[in-house]
């Protein structure tokens, strides 16, 4: 009898995390939800759970590596990673930018994912046929005014997720970046501009039908479930409205 395949979804309290999650759990794999807020995460565990499907939850703050380290003694063996976990703060030129902010976002979203990866790679490797996934961003790709930070550290995702799969060619595993542009979460600018949500609003104004967090999952699905030597190395994935970062067609 073949084993469910188990699939870990960092990030998965809320947005692209917690809806990968449930599509990941509905293509048949076992997923386990980490987070730092235990509570969305448990109540993700039981609504996958009782919609027929494997979850368990674990808490887990991605950037304390002793903490991550402890987590991957559970896994012998593992199908999938999903390093979702991330974020974006402020949206201040180079100039004013706060020192803390590109911090914080550059351990978040760059060692957060080597920590994890890292420490979930033999076990990645021990299955045989292993898959990582790294959500970066379109802001991987290019910058724009304003983000700088945040473009920093997406492109420091990027960059170790193709030095990644240079380095483990010939393993059983693959490396796969998703890099989405315009999606509309109920957290993502909120979180960035601190709560506020007039700004957080005027992000997606007037855009006719910004991605969702469904259809990042959808994507993030697709890659995951191709056949074991087919590698999607990048994948950008953007709303119609959204032609680059600094392109947006809006009705206002």
């Amino acid at each position: 009898m073949t084993a469910t395949p188990i699939a870990v979804v960092t990030g998965a309290s809320s947005g692209i995390g917690a809806a990968t999650a449930r599509t990941l759990a509905a293509a048949g794999y076992r997923v386990v939800l980490t987070a730092r807020r235990k509570d969305r995460i448990e109540a993700l565990a039981a609504e996958i759970t009782e919609a027929g499907h494997e979850a368990t939850a674990y808490a887990l703050d991605v950037t304390d590596r002793a903490a991550v380290d402890e987590f991957a003694t559970a896994f012998r063996s593992l199908a999938l990673l999903v390093n979702n976990a991330g974020g974006a703060l402020g949206a201040d030129p180079v100039a004013t930018g706060d020192p803390a902010d590109w911090r914080q976002m550059y351990e978040t979203n760059v060692i957060g994912t080597l920590n994890v990866t890292q420490a979930l790679l033999p076990a990645l490797t021990a299955s045989g046929d292993g898959t990582i996934v790294i959500l970066s961003s379109t802001a991987a790709l290019s910058s724009y005014e304003g983000g700088g930070g945040y473009v920093a550290a997406k492109h420091g995702e990027h960059v170790l997720a193709e030095t990644l799969r240079l380095e483990i060619v010939g393993t059983p595993v693959r490396v796969i970046e998703v890099a989405p542009g315009m999606v509309k979460t109920d957290e993502f600018a909120t979180t960035r501009f601190r709560g506020d949500t007039e700004k957080a609003a005027k992000v997606y104004a007037g855009v006719d039908a910004p991605l969702t967090a469904e259809d990042v999952a959808d994507t993030i699905g697709w890659a995951v479930t191709r056949p074991s030597h087919v590698n999607i190395d990048l994948l950008v994935v953007r709303p119609r409205a959204q032609a680059s970062n600094t392109k947006v067609h809006r009705v206002l």
